[in-house]
């Protein structure tokens, strides 16, 4: 894992690759939980008989949306940024989704530094995020996320 304590040390891995994740599973439990937190019950999601008859994927898939927010749980190991007082997630940008996630797919989160800028003080990084599903040649998504940072 990459430890970051300052604005110069990470300064030293622009244009770089930061690491990978660990693999983690998306279940249908996962799924389920994430339908009832944003009141999205789409059936391509949460019914597996309808899915596996009807749907395309003859399975349910992931919600999009559900893929985008485990970045915080992942990039945290890929990267330990510590000495700070505060950290926000800004913003995500230029993000396609290349692939549907089905359930128990395996997936894994890449970081590459595209940008970093000193804001008086607080940091902003630009971090080119890519979703892999493990055995396919599409990720699931590839876009940039924003993360405010403002060290001790």
């Amino acid at each position: 894992m990459l430890v970051i304590n300052s604005f110069e040390e990470f300064k030293l891995h622009l244009g770089k690759e930061l690491g990978v994740s660990n693999w983690h599973t998306i279940d249908q439990e996962q799924i389920n939980k994430f339908a009832a937190a944003t009141l999205d019950y789409q059936w391509i999601h949460t019914d597996e008989e309808k899915a596996k008859k009807e749907g395309p994927f003859k399975a349910t898939i992931a919600h999009g949306y559900l893929t985008l927010s485990l970045i915080p749980y992942l990039w945290k190991q890929i990267a330990d940024v510590r000495n700070l007082k505060m950290e926000i997630n800004y913003g995500i940008e230029h993000f396609k989704f290349g692939e549907p996630v089905l359930v128990n797919s395996e997936i894994q989160l890449s970081a590459k530094l595209k940008s970093i800028t000193d804001l008086r003080g607080i940091t902003k990084v630009i971090i080119e995020a890519v979703l892999a599903i493990k055995n396919h040649k599409k990720p699931a998504y590839i876009g940039d996320v924003v993360f405010l940072y403002h060290f001790a």
